[in-house]
């Protein structure tokens, strides 16, 4: 049962699992009022009658007094004819406008922040390069969890999401680079992550782990 109503779910849940039908009738008058509004209180024979009586409420929840919101985004689904594509081709179209939740992986996230370089031949960009190396293993090491953060805490503290949207974001996220800090720090409006310049991999984990962990908010939406 898909519902985020805590007590009318649990009401619900109650009438589906009522063990007797004085239980169930029981059950239906203490929440009469409820279930009038929704047009399915009704006297019940059986225990079986309970299936009735969540399925009438469960459309009238989700179906029924949404009904004049449905109609107005169907509407507007209707502009340019989308609508007629999206109920010829559904399976094609659902990957762009249903969420689905797949585990983050290491190289696409490294292949999702583009990397604001410096000229290359430059002291800069060679800097640079030495840090996107360490970003590569950084995110390997998230993945394998040897860093006290995930691939998702990665995604959330850049873009303030922690799965990978359908449509794409929008900025592209990208990646810039810091000369003073020594930690990780991010634009969220902009879906920009900006490492920072040192020497050696293990003191980049250490302080992208402690900036990550840290950071004001994080792991807050």
């Amino acid at each position: 049962m898909d519902q985020t109503d805590a007590a009318s779910c649990s009401t619900m849940q109650m009438i589906e699992n009522a063990a007797s039908v004085d239980a169930l009738r029981e059950m239906t008058m203490r929440h009469s009022t409820m279930l009038q509004t929704a047009g399915c209180l009704r006297h019940v024979a059986s225990v079986e009658g309970n299936k009735g009586i969540v399925s009438d409420y469960l459309q009238w929840y989700i179906i029924g007094r949404n009904s004049s919101v449905i109609d107005r985004f169907k509407e507007g689904l209707s502009a340019l004819q989308f609508l007629n594509a999206l109920q010829q081709h559904p399976t094609l179209l659902a990957p762009v406008l249903c969420h689905s939740e797949k585990r983050l992986t290491a190289l696409e996230l490294e292949r999702l922040f583009k990397p604001d370089l410096s000229p290359p031949g430059s002291n800069r960009r060679l800097r640079e390069s030495h840090t996107l190396g360490y970003w590569a293993d950084y995110l390997l090491d998230c993945e394998e969890s040897q860093t006290a953060v995930s691939l998702e805490d990665v995604l959330m503290f850049a873009t303030g999401l922690t799965s990978l949207p359908p449509s794409g974001f929008e900025p592209s996220p990208g990646i810039e680079f810091l000369d003073d800090s020594p930690f990780p720090m991010a634009n969220t409006c902009s879906n920009t992550l900006k490492l920072p310049l040192l020497d050696a991999y293990n003191v980049f984990k250490s302080q992208m782990d402690f900036g990550m962990q840290h950071s004001p908010g994080f792991g807050c939406f």
